[in-house]
């Protein structure tokens, strides 16, 4: 875990370590002397704010961590970090509705750096039977609803594979952000009772093209894969760490039960 409150060369040093690079790597990659980069990093040479902001991209340090550094070397923060909702955003927002509203009838959600869901097209209410309220109760976690016991997870068909899957998204994520959350939150679903048998090999599941997401429902058994997308070169901290989580059908048997029950629900209504 990076300590935020010690020295502007200390981080760059953890975060280049981090990335698994020598001082002759960045300074290559970077354009600058290893001299100069290892007296950065003891703290003989004090980084300009261009500097910082050059490593922190040859390091690609996240958004948020990036204003850490400036912090440590008494620059001020330059990247805002603001709410979904604040008017500066409206176009994001607007473009994120859009996204997810077109989605339908399929899920889609709008994801913050924890996995906590911030909006969603509200598709297939119907695969939430049987969770239990709490897992419901904003703000809603995702990964927790993914896995939890009360949860999706004893509806899932495939769920070795399918909490695999997600165990090596966040694993990957705190390798490369250092969040102490998403640690927390990694221990915590990764104690969650595993499926019986033998796990499936992470890094044999990864290598598949897509990995099905298939859930019991009343309609039978439906099959998704998803797909994430982000924001291109952001340059505010919620923007940045928002991911988009969009279902598409697996199979046409899937499409077609999706399609059949969203029109029964349109009737309802």
């Amino acid at each position: 875990m990076l300590n935020r409150t010690q020295a502007v060369g200390g981080l760059l040093r953890e975060w280049r370590q981090r990335r698994r690079l020598s001082q002759l790597d960045l300074a290559c990659d970077a354009g600058i002397s290893t001299r100069h980069l290892s007296f950065v990093e003891t703290g003989r040479a004090h980084p300009s704010r261009d500097m910082l902001l050059h490593l922190s991209e040859q390091l690609d340090v996240p958004v948020r961590e990036r204003n850490v550094l400036l912090v440590a070397a008494g620059y001020a923060p330059i990247f805002p970090e603001r709410p979904l909702a604040d008017p500066a955003l409206a176009a994001a927002r607007t473009a994120i509705d859009l996204v997810l509203e077109r989605q339908k009838p399929y899920p889609a959600f709008a994801l913050d750096r924890h996995w906590g869901i911030v909006a969603s097209n509200a598709a297939l209410p119907d695969m939430y039977d049987g969770v239990t309220p709490d897992l419901l109760e904003p703000p809603v976690n995702a990964m927790r609803l993914s896995l939890h016991p009360q949860g999706l997870a004893p509806k899932i068909v495939n769920l070795a594979e399918w909490r695999a899957h997600l165990l090596h998204r966040l694993r990957h994520q705190v390798e490369l952000t250092a969040d102490r959350a998403l640690i927390d939150l990694l221990r915590e679903v990764t104690d969650y009772p595993a499926p019986a048998g033998r796990q499936p090999n992470v890094t044999n599941v990864e290598h598949d093209i897509a990995i099905p997401f298939r859930i019991e429902t009343t309609s039978g058994v439906l099959s998704f894969f998803s797909m994430t997308t982000v924001f291109g070169t952001p340059v505010d901290v919620m923007l940045s760490e928002l991911a988009l989580e969009l279902f598409f059908p697996a199979d046409d048997d899937t499409a077609v039960a999706v399609q059949r029950m969203a029109a029964s629900a349109r009737s309802a209504n």
